[in-house]
């Protein structure tokens, strides 16, 4: 298989027990891997990736945005494409992004999206708020770069963004369990970031939002199709949503609940 000008760029934790999966989806026809490993981890992340041909940097923690933007400042290729530890590039996906870039594309497109699918509880999430969820992580290099506010890394793109149908396949939920542990960091991150902003919250915040996506997550975006995952998903959605602003209201009255916050990494 030719190999296509494109640099896989990966910021990862502890991974071993699934970053082999996500490699290998990428290695056959990328012309470069590149992975930042947090500089702590020692669970074997980093000898499964370069068993993978990967070339890894092991870096302090500088943020979601930071560490991308540095891996994507390391890539070589024309093409840069992000990837997590948790994502596998489907056989359909790749096909789509071989036959567009083996064209002369027209320099105006600057980057590719994808809808993102998610398996969870012994299911694909085709419904709710967890679908298409469309990524924009493929782009020509030096027509973009990494902002947004952590942990929700956004890239902003200089030019047309061209639209693919392939998924991309995600396995972030190992569990139920799993996906509840997210609550805290996450909800912890977001309260930092609207003290910063000293915004608070309010009666809105608190009865209506929540209540509002679980309705647009079940209902008008057909949620329920996805049978009782889909039903808890929508629910799990309202659950973060009201603990987020339930912590900004904690911590007025208690200021010293915001210090133990917790950041949410890779």
């Amino acid at each position: 298989m030719n190999r296509l000008p494109i640099s896989v760029c990966m910021v990862s934790a502890a991974e071993a027990h699934r970053i082999g999966k996500a490699l290998a989806s990428v290695a056959e026809w990328s012309s470069e891997i590149v992975v930042i490993l947090n500089e702590e981890v020692t669970d074997g992340t980093e000898q499964i990736a370069k068993s993978h041909g990967a070339k890894v940097i092991r870096e302090p923690w500088k943020g979601m945005s930071g560490q991308k933007a540095s891996a994507a400042a390391k890539a070589s290729q024309e093409w840069i494409l992000d990837l997590d530890a948790d994502e596998v590039v489907s056989d359909e996906l790749c096909d789509e992004i071989r036959a567009l870039l083996e064209k002369s594309l027209n320099g105006q497109v600057a980057a590719f999206s994808y809808p993102r699918l998610s398996w969870y509880c012994g299911r694909w999430i085709r419904h709710g708020d967890w679908y298409p969820d469309r990524q924009n992580r493929l782009w020509r290099r030096g027509r973009a770069r990494w902002g947004g506010v952590d942990p929700h890394a956004k890239l902003i793109v200089d030019g047309q963004v061209k639209k693919l149908q392939g998924d991309l396949l995600h396995y972030s939920n190992d569990s139920i369990n799993g996906q509840i542990e997210k609550i805290i960091p996450f909800s912890d991150e977001f309260m930092r970031q609207h003290l910063a902003r000293r915004t608070g919250s309010g009666v809105f915040d608190l009865a209506v939002r929540p209540f509002w996506r679980f309705f647009r997550a079940y209902f008008f975006r057909c949620g329920f199709l996805d049978g009782w995952p889909g039903y808890y998903i929508a629910w799990f959605s309202a659950f973060s949503t009201v603990t987020r602003y339930a912590k900004i209201r904690e911590n007025a009255l208690n200021p010293k609940s915001g210090e133990k916050a917790r950041s949410p990494r890779a």
